[in-house]
């Protein structure tokens, strides 16, 4: 129960295949009590349905993670009702579909900004009104989600691969910031998982059976794997790491050609 006592907040849970889902899992099963945000009014009872097993867990609509007032409004309104938390989970992303499925040469100013809008500045707004709102527990720990397209250029991933990459790089900004505070800052880099987000991605199946075939372990990672390393990072037993990348792919980042 490495989690016990602790509060921490889940951003963009969408349905129980998504990577939030699997990290809300692996929280709640090591104690921790849940804090959710998602995306429309709409799918609030679809929400309710899928957090009421987190026991005690409560849910606010987050229409846009990237615009400042929004997140201010929520994030005083979670402060208000539950106090101050001890950890930030941001599973936050999105690209137009256009950027993927084209050459990334052919993405638009307005594809390019949106990605990096949702997918980067997000993490780096909810830091920083996290911590202008005052509601980090001392020794609090944030935690986003990258992938290996970051790095190294996959096919159909494009222009998220440089959002990606901007992401890691503000996680280690971030890092040193808060790190003043005792707080800390890391990303889950996972291997790739089947979930609503990666159906976007073109020949996604074959990219599942490349690192099946490639990496040290033979095998594709879990959202509850995933879930069990920022488990890990939330808790105080990662309490000496910040600002790092951490890679849940079985391994398959460090094989070559």
């Amino acid at each position: 129960m490495i989690l016990e006592n602790k509060t921490i907040l889940i951003m963009g849970i969408r349905n129980k295949w998504s990577i939030a889902y699997g990290i809300a899992k692996s929280a709640y099963d090591n104690g921790a009590k849940l804090i959710f945000t998602y995306m429309g009014e709409e799918n609030k009872s679809k929400i309710e349905q899928l957090t009421s097993e987190f026991e005690g867990s409560k849910a606010y609509v987050l229409d846009n993670a990237a615009q400042d007032d929004l997140v201010k409004e929520v994030f005083s309104k979670i402060k208000k009702e539950n106090g101050k938390i001890d950890g930030i989970v941001h599973a936050i992303a999105h690209a137009n579909t256009e950027d993927l499925h084209n050459d990334f040469i052919y993405t638009s100013r307005e594809g390019f900004s949106h990605a990096n809008d949702v997918s980067a500045y997000s993490f780096v707004l909810t830091a920083r009104m996290a911590k202008q709102l005052e509601m980090l527990n001392e020794n609090a720990s944030l935690v986003t989600l990258t992938y290996h397209g970051s790095t190294k250029v996959l096919e159909g991933y494009n222009v998220m691969g440089i959002a990606k990459a901007a992401l890691e790089s503000s996680v280690r900004y971030l890092a040193e910031n808060l790190g003043k505070e005792g707080m800390r800052v890391n990303a889950v880099s996972a291997g790739p998982i089947k979930t609503l987000s990666a159906k976007g991605i073109k020949d996604f199946n074959s990219i599942l059976t490349e690192v099946e075939k490639r990496a040290p372990l033979h095998r594709n990672v879990t959202t509850i794997q995933v879930g069990n390393v920022a488990t890990f990072l939330l808790s105080d037993m990662s309490e000496a790491i910040t600002g790092q990348v951490i890679y849940a792919d079985s391994g398959y980042n460090i094989m070559g050609v």
